[in-house]
């Protein structure tokens, strides 16, 4: 189960998220479900189509049971078997 604490080291893909800190200010306020995860990349599908975000640069929005879980992008910019895995 996904919670606040240990969001990191769980799967983000089919979670809902929002970009609510970039250094692209064009970006800030993108939000919708991630359909896919690399090393460096979320491929969000948003109302205008999928779109492809460097998490690096980001503060990625969550709401995990009902509270907003912000994660910096720098601390989850690993591949997903890495870090899920526990090779933290």
């Amino acid at each position: 189960m996904i919670t606040e604490d240990n969001i990191t080291s769980h799967e983000f893909i089919g979670l809902n998220t929002e970009i609510i800190q970039s250094t692209n200010p064009q970006v800030i306020g993108l939000n919708g479900r991630i359909i896919n995860e690399t090393k460096s990349m979320f491929t969000i599908n948003t109302e205008n189509g999928s779109k492809s975000i460097a998490k690096s640069t980001n503060n990625w929005k969550f709401s995990i049971e009902g509270k907003d879980v912000v994660v910096e992008g720098s601390k989850i910019t690993k591949r997903p078997f890495d870090r899920i895995g526990g090779k933290q």
